[in-house]
């Protein structure tokens, strides 16, 4: 049973914008943060951002922060990831999860399939 659904990527400029959604179910939106990863070929899953949904605190990894923002529709048990002034290092396959409230991949439950998005003229 998919228990986190993401769209949203594709190919763009750099100095573009692109933003992510990931929808999921009542209960895993309702219980843990939701965050979002990015990986590529190679590397590691590193971590982008997390939303704490009891009290929407925020927080970023260096290499995003001031370009990215998460968000959260609770009415829609969806979060976003608004992504700005794009560069090629931001291309990667992008991981929505659901977990603790953590910079730390291990501290999640539940992922999403992934989405590529590609940073390139």
């Amino acid at each position: 049973q998919v228990q986190l659904v993401e769209s949203g990527g594709g190919l763009v400029q750099p100095g573009g914008s692109l933003r992510l959604s990931c929808e999921a179910s009542e209960r895993i939106f309702s219980t843990y943060a939701m965050g979002w990863f990015r990986q590529t070929l190679g590397k590691s899953r590193e971590f982008v951002a997390t939303s704490n949904w009891v009290d929407n605190r925020t927080h970023y990894a260096d290499s995003v922060k001031g370009r990215f923002t998460i968000s959260r529709d609770n009415a829609k048990n969806t979060v976003y990831l608004q992504m700005n002034s794009l560069k090629p290092e931001d291309t990667a396959v992008y991981y929505c999860a659901a977990g603790g409230w953590s910079a730390v991949r291990y501290e999640y439950v539940y992922w999403g399939q992934g989405v590529q998005v590609t940073v390139s003229s």
